[in-house]
């Protein structure tokens, strides 16, 4: 009955007052995304402020997902009665705060106290957003606003990493930070202006939560997104440190390099949106199999130590090589977040805010996770001995997947 009625709201929305919600939404989304990976493209000058390593300063990344993955269920739970209006303006308060910190931090800790409060804002607000398509768009609608809500993720890879790196060359780190404070506060602004009340329409608790961790679906969507995301964020955390070791790139190669990636993901985003509704195991297969190749292959690069390395290419043969790899890895890993969501929402049917919340919760624990267990790698090893073993991590989701695939005859659940 909740679900027929739901329908019948959304399909008197009006298209024009409609999509100047959906796409607030996903402006904060970008916000959230840029904030959250942002560091990885300042982690070197940051480091070098602070007198912190490398390794050390990618807590500015293992930070905001740990308190994301405990934020996303504990906030959505205890917030499950408060209008999603007010919680998602709220949030974007708490976002243009933390950058603000961050911006005039005077040591290090405020840093992470900075990233801390990002990770709660990505925990409830992302939980709440994720869901939000057919409640601000027209029936008919709904799928394409989903899409215009979830292009935030490589938006904020093609536009916020590489502008924000660009800004930090040019102007200082902070001033990057600065930046996307005043961007979360016009963001607040468009969606205290332009999105409808949104009172809650099914409260989502605990203990709903844990139903669906009780799902043989929704086990195996925790594994593999487990598996890509600490592939994927344990390597890509430390790129800038590789590209700078290995290809001796400059800041403005980099950032180009970055902004590659990040048109490559883009591709990747609207490539397996479709594929993932037709074949999702096929689909997630092969982005596990295009970003294991990728990562696999980078540390070939480093040949440095041979006698001739003119014959392959010298500085110039690594940086082509290089821009080509991260394309390819950029394309793989745009379709994981849209492929991973598309497998929770199916194991979870009727339930869209708990898969939301669920999705939320094991991604970003796993972007921490990824990102601490690189950082520890890179203090004892090198970059190229951390991109090769998350691309040997990223290889088992292949097989994981293809025997899923066999157990369920191709079935979702």
């Amino acid at each position: 009955m909740d679900t027929v009625l739901t329908e019948e709201r959304a399909a008197k929305r009006s298209p024009v007052t409609s999509w100047p919600a959906v796409v607030s939404v996903m402006a904060g989304l970008f916000s959230l995304v840029t904030t959250e990976i942002l560091p990885i493209g300042l982690l070197t000058s940051i480091g070098a402020d602070f007198t912190v390593s490398d390794g050390m300063a990618g807590l500015m990344m293992t930070m905001p997902g740990f308190l994301a993955a405990v934020s996303a269920p504990l906030v959505t739970a205890a917030t499950a009665r408060v209008d999603r209006r007010r919680m998602l303006c709220a949030f974007m308060l708490l976002l243009a705060l933390a950058n603000f910190v961050a911006a005039t931090a005077d040591g290090y800790g405020w840093i992470l106290v900075s990233r801390a409060a990002v990770g709660v804002t990505i925990g409830g607000f992302w939980s709440i957003a994720a869901g939000l398509a057919p409640r601000l768009a027209a029936a008919p609608a709904v799928g394409r606003a989903t899409s215009v809500i979830f292009a935030a993720v490589p938006l904020g890879s093609v536009l916020g990493v590489p502008l924000g790196t660009f800004v930090g060359d040019v102007a200082g780190w902070r001033t990057a930070f600065a930046a996307m404070g005043v961007l979360s506060l016009a963001v607040f602004a468009a969606l205290w202006s332009v999105l409808p009340p949104l009172p809650p329409e099914q409260a989502t608790r605990l203990r709903t939560l844990g139903r669906q961790l009780g799902q043989n679906g929704t086990r195996f969507a925790l594994l593999v997104t487990f598996l890509i995301v600490l592939a994927h964020f344990g390597t890509y955390t430390y790129v800038t440190p590789f590209l700078e070791q290995v290809t001796q790139a400059g800041p403005g190669l980099i950032t180009l390099a970055l902004l590659t990636y990040g048109a490559a993901g883009m591709l990747g985003n609207f490539l397996g949106g479709p594929a993932a509704a037709r074949r999702p195991y096929g689909t997630f297969a092969a982005a596990a199999a295009v970003i294991a190749a990728a990562t696999l292959l980078l540390p070939v690069l480093d040949w440095g130590h041979l006698p001739a390395p003119e014959l392959v290419g010298g500085a110039w043969g690594r940086e082509v090589g290089a821009f080509v790899l991260l394309v390819a890895w950029g394309v793989g890993y745009g379709a994981v977040p849209v492929c991973s969501q598309t497998l929770f929402a199916k194991a979870a049917p009727g339930a869209a805010e708990a898969s939301s919340t669920l999705f939320t919760a094991s991604f970003q624990a796993t972007i921490s996770t990824g990102a601490l267990a690189g950082g520890t790698l890179l203090d004892r090893s090198s970059p190229s001995v951390v991109l090769a073993v998350g691309g040997a991590v990223a290889l088992l989701v292949v097989p994981v997947v293809g025997w899923r695939a066999r157990e369920t005859g191709g079935r979702e659940g």
